[in-house]
């Protein structure tokens, strides 16, 4: 918020500090909302899992469930606090869980947690964390309120 004083303009920024660790959870925040198993074709020369891959896979399920809260089309339109905290290895099933933080008049703040089980061992970890922010629109790409408190119709 701009403020002015002896003629001089200043502009407050709100900081929000994150602090991730795979130590942070001992278990999963938010709904399912991806499933997959992490393949070959998805490494990086060393032979982990693609940073991209895995961002993209938590874009998928940010937006899985800013469709399903907003009962519209929704787009990215951003995302930060994006933290990898251990490697995502080949056979490692990965499971994306979201949850819906913030809801504005045309957006949605959706935090996403990405957990391994470590294929052979069953290990569970928490491997990466980010927060996505979504907006519903319409037809033509044109922001438009998020749908609040109305029954989900199901056609099935």
């Amino acid at each position: 918020m701009p403020c002015q004083s002896e003629g001089r303009v200043s502009r407050r920024t709100d900081l929000r500090v994150v602090v991730f660790s795979a130590e942070m959870a001992d278990e999963p925040r938010g709904e399912l909302v991806i499933q997959t198993i992490a393949m070959p074709k998805d490494t990086n020369p060393k032979g982990d899992i693609f940073g991209g891959w895995l961002t993209s896979q938590m874009d998928l399920g940010s937006g899985i469930l800013a469709a399903k809260t907003a009962q519209a089309r929704v787009v990215t339109v951003a995302m930060e606090g994006m933290s990898f905290l251990e490697p995502v290895r080949v056979g490692d099933t990965v499971r994306c869980y979201a949850r819906v933080e913030k809801i504005g008049r045309t957006s949605m703040t959706i935090p996403v947690e990405v957990w391994v089980t470590r294929y052979m061992t069953g290990e569970e970890r928490r491997v990466t964390h980010g927060v996505f922010t979504l907006v519903a629109v319409d037809e033509s790409g044109k922001p438009i309120p998020v749908k609040r408190n109305e029954p989900r119709i199901d056609t099935n």
